[in-house]
């Protein structure tokens, strides 16, 4: 997601004619009973619903697999070269995108093979650089072919292909940011935007197709114009490491979600306003160590383009922002990915040689915050060794699927179950 001023979610509410965002799909405002102390407030057409303290799961959950599709030697069916993008139906059948075969596989609840769809290539049922795959509530799938501008649809009967092609306002048509759909068959791509000189960077924008392909609408990203602390130096600039940005998601009923992670607030459009999500937490900090590792990569990846080049400003922050990305389950919850504190390890692959390379690399474990539609605060949940937080995963409920690598390094989809530990003693 680009790193951008935000602008609240009620400057987007108002679309065209031709659609209607704001579903209520958020459920009753008012969270359910729980153990974390909950203050709650309107604010014109907003409802805040702000966590205190404790939450509803007390303890802190972890994701325990119980299904696994992928091998390091078999069926070819099997074996997967990069799992891109995931989707799963409401029969529990998986897809799975494979970046490198372009082509989508099809298992059952089982894990079973079922059928591979697509494949590399220019005709009508293949890809030329397909990025990402979401489901329609028909029960077709629809797949972003961003070398051509298309979206190939897939069903429903096992013959039915269409195209649906997009246009982006910019230079720029690929991007790793999820394809989106909702209950009312509407599918969400997004726009890159891309340089444009001498004008610069066009803002990203959010396309809207109907069930049928037609373009219902062109929307704003839900923040401001594109803008974040940047190191310049003669026509050269980056984005200052740990700035905070802005995030949008979209929820099953077609609401937007949208949050700024300078602050732990996060904002969900419904037809009657917006509920506001926010919790007392203090930001990560920054130790001076791991500023300095940044900085200094950065001037020596420079340097070896530019000598004397030199870091002018603005400072890399003392603290991270609260959060680094955001996505909604397929039952609505909301799950945060929250910035950690890092710390040094060794790099096994450390090259001297190598501008910007360091003997020590700095890691934070990945860890969630998760909340319900209503704003009810569940609780943290610590995923195991090898979980990936990209491709984007698939929640619903208490099952989460996501890509993940084992110790050799052997990519697979696994389903894993949400498991809450003792809560602890106070």
């Amino acid at each position: 997601m680009p790193r951008t001023a935000f602008t609240p979610a009620i400057a987007f509410l108002t679309l065209g004619s031709a659609l209607t965002l704001t579903v209520a799909a958020c459920g009753d405002a008012n969270p359910s009973d729980t153990n974390a102390d909950v203050a709650i407030d309107t604010i014109g057409d907003t409802i805040v619903v702000r966590t205190l303290s404790g939450s509803v799961w007390g303890g802190v959950a972890t994701l325990v697999p119980e299904a696994s599709i992928g091998e390091l030697e078999g069926p070819e069916e099997y074996l997967f070269g990069s799992i891109s993008s995931i989707a799963v139906d409401d029969d529990r059948s998986v897809y799975v995108l494979d970046g490198q075969a372009q082509h989508v596989r099809v298992f059952d609840s089982d894990g079973t093979y079922v059928r591979t769809l697509g494949g590399p290539g220019e005709g009508p049922t293949e890809f030329t650089r397909a990025e990402a795959i979401a489901l329609l509530p028909d029960g077709r799938l629809v797949v972003r072919d961003a070398g051509i501008k298309q979206i190939k649809v897939f069903g429903p009967g096992p013959d039915d292909v269409d195209q649906w092609p997009y246009s982006t306002s910019g230079t720029m048509s690929y991007t790793n940011t999820p394809l989106y759909t909702d209950a009312h068959g509407r599918t969400f791509q997004t726009d890159p935007g891309g340089w444009t000189p001498p004008d610069g960077r066009d803002p990203d924008r959010i396309i809207v197709l109907g069930p049928d392909g037609t373009h219902l609408d062109t929307l704003p990203v839900p923040w401001g114009d594109y803008g974040e602390p940047m190191v310049e130096w003669e026509g050269m600039s980056f984005a200052v490491p740990f700035s905070p940005f802005g995030h949008w998601a979209v929820a099953p009923g077609g609401h937007l979600i949208a949050a700024f992670s300078a602050d732990y607030r996060i904002d969900l459009a419904r037809d009657d306003g917006v509920l506001r999500i926010e919790r007392n937490a203090e930001p990560p900090r920054v130790p001076e160590g791991e500023s300095s590792y940044y900085r200094d990569a950065i001037t020596e990846q420079y340097r070896a383009q530019i000598p004397g080049w030199r870091w002018q400003g603005p400072s890399i922050p003392d603290h991270k922002p609260f959060f680094e990305d955001l996505t909604a389950g397929r039952n609505g919850r909301i799950w945060v990915t929250l910035e950690t504190e890092a710390s040094p390890v060794d790099n096994p692959n450390y090259d001297p040689e190598r501008p910007g390379d360091s003997p020590v690399r700095w890691r934070s474990e990945l860890r969630y915050d998760v909340f319900e539609a209503d704003g009810t605060y569940l609780g943290t949940v610590d995923p195991p060794d090898g979980y990936a937080s990209r491709p984007t995963p698939v929640f619903d409920g208490d099952l989460v699927w996501a890509a993940s690598r084992d110790e050799l390094g052997v990519p697979r989809l696994v389903r894993f179950r949400i498991e809450v530990g003792e809560a602890p003693e106070s």
